[in-house]
């Protein structure tokens, strides 16, 4: 419990007036940092910190908000101007933490794409239920309101398993577990056998702050307490357990009964992220990564600035701690894997950090320097990664110490764990290093959520929880959560895992795409009729590459997925593969037959319904022509939204997509083989006699490359022949004339 001082300076009341000290007094919710009281902001403790964390996407989580209005008609555009509640910046855009190289960097990223890093924002308003029939696209406020908005930091979570959490600061520093009871002993007024309560009374924060729980001691956050917010949208939380939603619940548990919901959910397990893995490297102990291992204070609790999604406050890449095969990380320019469009490999080298940021040695574990503080790639130390000569330790906040494996070591030292693939694709096809994310290729799989079919009901009196009921600028207790007219509802199209779809992510990379939010929309009136039905909206005139008629609002989002692999996907999971250049599964050939409603029932050989009770089993999605994975046609048609929140953002290029492909390379050898034309009929036949024909996928790469070896020296060498015996030719003809001169007779 913490006493509060009111501030007059930096929460939006005019500045320069004298500090008014109000009587100290207990907060209702601990760690609750929106008290405002008429227009007048109280702040806890420490100014600078509330006023950042209040401006922090996880605060106002503006990039949800456009997000779900883009795929409702995007009225606004590319604007980026609703909140969780009413907020502004009056500092400006330079960040209120970090040093004066990420200052700088920031800064200019703000001035470069301003959407992006807005001054101010407006509460999302509320659907106007009285006239819904007349504007039923405003039906998504309702669904925001009630479906999307639970996780911002200025209310507790749903009361389900996995949901429970604090409120502002206690949602991430005090701990919860997925089953909700209290298991302390120094407050023997909470139940230990009711749901919704803190595991224990205490801080988790950092390697010096230990939380007791019975017989067990831990420091640091556990990834779960973010996976209690992280397991919608991108998903990125359960995706780094190495967990994907899917509905059926198996396997069954002893008593015969499906799996508990978690986050109300069914979950599949596939494979977590490497990072998170108990078994590490050899010499490095056993146990994963934290969350706040690699994310640091400025991109979690904000840095002063409103931005408007992940990719703006983000600033660590996988470069600043595993440099490339060419270089270390200290050897590495400034925003190196942060470039967005800009051609920063002339950069000096950014070398490293003597001492951590302030707010690290002011709140957090302060480890030795050795040889210095590893730097992101905007500029700040990370305070927890350290240089040891060539090596790069991580010190976990968990207790653990880790040795990095940096590339360029990798490479000296020739210790590749799978040293084909690996040095074909970094060290001899330097191009994947400076196009694409390290995850594009490292990130074998990702959750796949196709269709989000949002249906928001306002008939027979509905209603459903308003998770911003709490007023305009937070003034209201954290749990006060009325409710208002409407009911949204979800369902999904359908779900995949594997080889997820490459695109163009803001920064200009290549990157693993997934559903963003593909909205298909239904919206029921109040006397029970549709007012939209299966609707996919579409953005206005010219956005997208959508011409007059504007794009397919159903987007496709760029993402870090955290699911990484120490093996990479194969390459022809990418060349070879239809769906990861972004032309659909197989071609695009299936899951395109919604436009028109389809019945399943007896009928003639002409397709016509026998019986005159024959009702639709599929109801048609008029404008949804191709697959939902179909992202643009070979002839260079987008058809739905890439990452519409950066400009960069947007499919592969059609000239990337014809220079990688390789899908039918199969056919280039085998239209002749085994009996084709005379030569490759007698090859094969050779072949079959000595024992010669591959039969194992080793065998046939090895002929492969050895038939490229012999093709290119014949590539090389036959020209030289020729000249060689044009030469010879020309030197013989030469000599047998000089020849008949001498004997001939001279006259």
């Amino acid at each position: 419990m913490v006493s509060v001082v009111q501030r007059l300076t930096r929460g939006g009341v005019g500045p320069g007036q004298p500090d008014v000290r109000l009587e100290p007094r207990v907060l209702g919710q601990p760690g609750d940092q929106r008290l405002g009281v008429g227009g007048v902001s109280i702040h806890v403790d420490r100014e600078d910190h509330v006023y950042a964390n209040r401006r922090s996407i996880m605060q106002t989580q503006v990039g949800i908000i456009q997000g779900a209005l883009w795929g409702w008609g995007a009225e606004a555009g590319y604007e980026h101007q609703y909140g969780t509640y009413d907020i502004d910046d009056p500092d400006g855009k330079t960040p209120v933490f970090g040093t004066e190289a990420y200052k700088s960097y920031v800064s200019e990223l703000a001035k470069r794409f301003p959407n992006l890093f807005p001054s101010k924002l407006t509460q999302v308003p509320r659907a106007d239920a009285a006239n819904i029939a007349d504007k039923p696209e405003q039906a998504v406020l309702t669904y925001l309101r009630s479906d999307c908005l639970s996780c911002h930091l200025a209310v507790k979570g749903r009361d389900r398993r996995g949901d429970m959490r604090g409120v502002g600061c206690a949602a991430c520093h005090i701990p919860y577990s997925n089953e909700g009871y209290y298991e302390g002993s120094d407050q023997d007024g909470i139940p230990k056998d009711k749901r919704g309560h803190l595991l224990v009374h205490s801080i988790q924060a950092t390697r010096k702050t230990k939380v007791t729980v019975g017989n067990k001691v831990y420091s640091g956050i556990p990834m779960e307490t973010c996976a209690s917010c992280h397991n919608r949208g991108k998903r990125i939380g359960v995706s780094y357990e190495g967990l994907m939603e899917f509905p059926y619940g198996t396997p069954f548990n002893e008593k015969g009964q499906k799996q508990p919901k978690l986050h109300g959910k069914y979950y599949l397990y596939i494979r977590d992220d490497v990072h998170h893995r108990r078994e590490s490297r050899d010499g490095n102990p056993e146990g994963g990564l934290l969350c706040q291992d690699c994310h640091s204070t400025t991109a979690m609790h904000g840095n002063g600035n409103i931005t408007a999604t992940t990719l703006a406050n983000v600033e660590i890449e996988c470069a600043d701690c595993h440099g490339t095969v060419e270089r270390y990380p200290w050897e590495l320019p400034l925003g190196f894997g942060d470039e967005f469009g800009r051609d920063i490999k002339a950069g000096k080298p950014r070398g490293m950090a003597s001492a951590p940021l302030k707010v690290t040695k002011e709140f957090a574990t302060v480890y030795p320097p050795k040889d210095g503080y590893i730097l992101t790639a905007r500029g700040n130390p990370l305070g927890n990664v350290v240089r040891s000569g060539t090596d790069v330790v991580v010190h976990s906040a968990s207790g653990l110490d880790f040795v990095v494996p940096t590339l360029k070591s990798l490479a000296e030292k020739d210790e590749w764990a799978n040293p084909v693939a690996a040095k074909t694709a970094m060290v001899r096809v330097k191009a994947h290093q400076q196009k694409l994310e390290c995850y594009a290729c490292h990130s074998t799989w990702a959750p796949q959520c196709y269709g989000c079919h949002v249906k928001v009901d306002y008939s027979g009196g509905k209603t459903s929880r308003d998770w911003l009921g709490g007023g305009t600028s937070g003034d209201k207790a954290a749990c006060t959560n009325p409710t208002q007219p409407g009911q949204a509802s979800e369902a999904r199209g359908c779900l995949r895992w594997e080889d997820p779809i490459l695109g163009i992510n803001g920064e200009g990379r290549v990157s693993p795409i997934i559903p963003g939010c593909q909205q298909i929309t239904t919206v029921i009136g109040s006397d029970g009729k549709a007012l939209v039905h299966n609707k996919i909206w579409r953005t206005p005139p010219g956005l997208e590459n959508g011409g007059a008629k504007g794009q397919r609002g159903i987007d496709m989002a760029p993402v870090a997925p955290h699911t990484t692999t120490r093996q990479a996907r194969s390459c022809t999971s990418c060349h070879a593969s239809a769906k990861a250049l972004g032309y659909g599964t197989h071609e695009g050939r299936y899951m395109g037959g919604y436009t028109e409603a389809r019945s399943v029932d007896l009928a003639t050989a002409e397709g016509e319904a026998i019986s005159n009770k024959t009702v639709s089993q599929f109801p048609a999605i008029p404008d949804l022509p191709m697959g939902l994975d179909q992202i643009v046609t070979r002839d260079d048609e987008q058809l739905q939204t890439v990452g519409h929140h950066w400009p960069l953002s947007g499919p592969l290029p059609k000239q990337m997509r014809d220079h990688m492909e390789r899908v039918g390379i199969c056919i280039s050898c085998h239209q002749d083989i085994p009996d084709g034309t005379m030569p490759f009929a007698m090859i094969h036949k050779l072949g079959d006699i000595t024992g010669m024909i591959p039969v194992s996928n080793e065998e046939h790469q090895t002929l492969i490359h050895r038939i490229t070896v012999v093709a290119a020296l014949v590539e090389l060498c036959a020209p030289v022949v020729v000249v060689l015996v044009v030469l010879g030719l020309l030197w013989f003809l030469l000599r047998r004339r000089k020849k008949k001169l001498r004997k001939a007779p001279r006259g």
